[in-house]
């Protein structure tokens, strides 16, 4: 475990085991819970650990957080473009349009305060640290993919000039200061739902360009559906959001495909404690532009909003029919 990693109490802890055993709350935290202090040492262990950067990011600049009313916690963790220093300075010069981004994805699911579902999305690029992989960076595919703190493109180029990577320390530093607390916000936040509701339903919302040779063969369908291999929500679920994907004419789907659900869904997904998590990676042709500067395609994304929407209301019809 990196000595800045916090304790598995807290539900974040690198072995999926904490989040396993973990004891829900009996009563909903404040408002201002994704300001918790870490325990009681820990914060003093990081403190005085030697950054090259002494400032430390706030959490209002690693993510927006909006508590909503219903079970639905929404997680957005790779819309985000700011870099840190460290980073910026050692990009390559192809790296800099943030190919890989999920653009646009806050913006395609802006209805999701109507429906009363809880939002969180990132800020910082996935290039600083990937919220997406497990603080230890165990590989999640067989595959081909790219890790906690990435070092090549999707489609395999470096990121870095040579020599120009974030050191060892300061990647520390984005773990524990950029990983962590969008972690302890889905942590907290589905156990406050599970303590309102008994149960809680996350939904993982990415996005990739629909043609990437070096981590896919040929084009990926447009809706991609994740539950890793039916582990991490009931099965009546998975084929309630089939349904849906297959009556939306003109689009593919597939569930459980080359995407079956990165370490979000993967490690928060416990149907088994009424916790049930699907990802979704869309295919970006379906409502933005595919090469820079990435435009959105409001004349496309009408219609794939309203599919998106369709699955969150089945998903949260389930939600009530399951646990009437």
């Amino acid at each position: 475990m990196s000595p800045c990693t916090p304790p598995g109490r807290w539900g974040w802890k690198p072995a999926t085991a904490a989040w396993r055993s973990a004891s829900w709350p009996t009563s909903s935290p404040g408002t201002s819970s994704v300001r918790r202090s870490w325990p009681t040492g820990w914060e003093a262990i990081c403190r005085n650990a030697s950054f090259a950067t002494p400032r430390r990011y706030t959490v209002d600049e690693v993510l927006s957080f909006k508590r909503g009313r219903v079970p639905l916690l929404i997680s957005m963790p790779h819309p985000g473009t700011r870099l840190t220093p460290a980073v910026d300075a050692g990009l390559v010069e192809e790296a800099r349009a943030l190919t890989d981004t999920d653009w646009h994805i806050p913006r395609l699911y802006d209805f999701a305060e109507e429906l009363g579902a809880s939002t969180l999305a990132a800020h910082y690029s996935r290039y600083v640290v990937d919220l997406n992989r497990p603080s230890d960076d165990k590989p999640l595919y067989s595959t081909a993919t790219t890790g906690l703190y990435p070092d090549t493109l999707f489609d395999g180029r470096p990121l870095y000039r040579e020599g120009m990577a974030p050191s060892a320390e300061e990647r520390m530093r984005y773990l524990a200061e950029v990983w962590t607390p969008y972690h302890r916000t889905i942590a907290e936040e589905l156990a406050r739902l599970k303590a309102e509701f008994g149960y809680a339903l996350l939904w993982d919302a990415h996005s990739i360009r629909s043609h990437v040779p070096h981590l896919f063969d040929g084009r990926l369908p447009d809706f991609n559906l994740g539950t890793n291999a039916g582990a991490s929500c009931d099965p009546a679920l998975a084929a309630r959001l089939e349904v849906v994907c297959a009556a939306a004419e003109g689009y593919s789907h597939v569930l459980n495909g080359r995407f079956k659900g990165g370490h979000i869904t993967r490690h928060y997904g416990q149907p088994e404690q009424h916790v049930h998590a699907v990802q979704l990676e869309l295919a970006q042709c379906t409502y933005m532009d595919e090469q820079a500067p990435f435009a959105y395609r409001a004349d496309l994304a009408e219609a794939t909003r309203a599919i998106i929407r369709e699955l969150l209301e089945s998903l949260l019809a389930w939600g009530r029919e399951r646990y009437a």
